[in-house]
């Protein structure tokens, strides 16, 4: 007995040091996001508004020579726009503070063609101070679009602009933003775009890029900066709001710049695989055929908008949904009714998650039998930080499998990578078995990304397999939903 009883101990020790032995997590794959990506690809949604002077005149691209007193909104309310936005499930508003015109939403000290300068709130309004406080009231992020061409500075065309640029960055950055818990304001998208016009001397702007984004580095450095090239985010490369069917979140930007340089617009619909920086698309569209607010014209219909989300949202990609504020300074009813709509259609195809009732399980697990850190069933699980990782070891085809104890009819498939440790899917194919036992093919697709959503017929399965067949690396998700939709119908 007393010779055994050693044995029976060290046995047991050495079970417990296995069991509370943990395997390291996986590594990391190709570019990845940065925490402020990541949570940026968290907003799904935002709200863009184009509001200035050419919401008054009609034009879309002003000439910078109106007179300042154009701008004149009767009744603006910009906790409106964050009470809307915030409702119909955005996570932040982007302003038009200097579009192409020139003219500054804030009284600017780079110039004379801003709101100072009009009769509006006799000549002492700040709409971005407005909206900063009303999305911090609201809970919601800013973020802003300050246009580099400029068709009112004069100095526009030479050296010196790119100073005054600088200036006007570091005005709006410094002083304008969503107030924090933490008492500070924050930025959390800059846009910029390429737009490049002929200055007074008839040259056009060589812009100093790594001026504007080190400026914005600098003072806002958790903002996220949009351009053709990034580098926080990409243009989808058509105003369509459409990502494309292939959409990797990795971009080269070697050699290329936003406007006339920029990749091709194919390369930015669909990114490239085994890019070398992390620059995910954004998508922008309109609410309305215009980007700003335009007398007889109407937003779009909920079919369009619920097409949109599963074009872009629904490939990878950020939805910036333009809603133009009147000449009031108000978003209309038909527009924030619209949203509303859409919104609740959003809640109500997915609000029901049919995988919940599944058993899953995968053909390849990473890590030891007894961990739950990687496993299957973590694809079911809210928390975005609970995934699902292959094998390491597995460099074939892995196969996830949802075994329901009843029937479920579903028509549309989400899916989604954890982003943190990069993008690896690139092809997967998706079958069901039938009550009546037969097995069917039903959809295949390329990338994953951030989200998948599927299209599908309507099915009836008691068997869902999953067959992730072509990967950059060992696949790692964290969700898969199953949903039906019964408002839009279209495949």
């Amino acid at each position: 007995m007393r010779s055994i009883l050693p044995k029976i101990l060290i046995l047991l020790l050495l079970s417990f040091a296995l069991a509370s032995c943990k395997t390291a997590p996986p590594k990391p794959f190709g570019a990845c996001p940065t925490p402020q990506q990541v949570e940026w690809q968290k907003m799904e949604i935002n709200m863009f508004c184009h509001f200035g002077p050419n919401t008054f005149s009609g034009a879309e691209w002003g000439d910078g020579k109106e007179a300042e007193d154009l701008f004149n909104p009767t009744h603006l309310d910009c906790r409106q726009w964050a009470k809307i936005a915030h409702n119909a499930g955005m996570g932040g508003i982007i302003i038009t503070a200097k579009h192409h015109d020139g003219f500054c939403l804030w009284p600017s000290k780079q110039s004379t063609h801003t709101v100072a300068f009009s009769s509006w709130q006799n000549g002492k309004g700040d709409v971005l101070r407005e909206l900063g406080e009303a999305c911090s009231d609201e809970g919601i992020a800013m973020g802003v679009y300050i246009s580099p061409w400029d068709r009112n500075a004069p100095s526009y065309g030479t050296e010196q602009y790119n100073k005054t640029f600088q200036q006007t960055l570091e005005e709006v950055l410094s002083q304008y933003g969503a107030t924090g818990k933490d008492g500070k304001r924050r930025i959390f998208e800059q846009w910029f775009d390429g737009a490049n016009g002929e200055g007074p001397n008839g040259k056009r702007q060589e812009y100093d890029w790594h001026l504007f984004n080190s400026t914005v580095a600098r003072l806002q450095p958790d903002a996220v900066i949009f351009s053709d090239v990034g580098p926080g985010c990409h243009w989808v490369g058509n105003e369509n709001g459409e990502a494309g069917e292939t959409c990797f979140s990795t971009l080269n930007t070697e050699g290329f710049s936003p406007g006339a340089s920029s990749p091709h617009t194919d390369t930015l619909n669909h990114g490239n695989r085994n890019g070398q920086h992390w620059i995910p698309a954004e998508t922008d569209v309109s609410i309305r055929p215009g980007w700003f607010w335009h007398e007889g014209e109407h937003p779009k219909s909920l079919d369009e908008l619920l097409r949109i989300y599963y074009t872009s949202v629904g490939r990878n990609s950020l939805l910036l949904l333009n809603v133009p504020p009147d000449r009031r300074g108000l978003i209309a009813a038909e527009d924030s009714i619209r949203l509303m709509e859409f919104r609740s259609a959003l809640d109500s195809i997915f609000g029901t998650d049919l995988a919940q009732k599944a058993t899953i399980t995968a053909s390849s697990t990473y890590g030891r039998k007894h961990e739950k850190n990687y496993r299957a069933e973590n694809l079911l699980d809210a928390d975005y930080d609970k995934y699902w990782a292959a094998s390491d070891r597995d460099s074939g085809q892995t196969v996830l499998k949802l075994t329901f104890d009843a029937p479920v009819t579903f028509n549309r498939i989400t899916l989604q990578e954890y982003i943190p440790l990069g993008q690896r899917i690139t092809h997967l194919s998706i079958a069901y078995i039938d009550t009546d036992g037969k097995r069917h093919r039903l959809t295949e697709a390329t990338t994953v990304g951030y989200k998948r959503i599927l299209l599908t017929p309507t099915v009836t399965a008691k068997q869902l397999t999953i067959c992730i067949d072509e990967t950059l690396a060992p696949p790692i998700m964290n969700r898969v939903g199953l949903f039906m939709d019964n408002i839009y119908n279209a495949q």
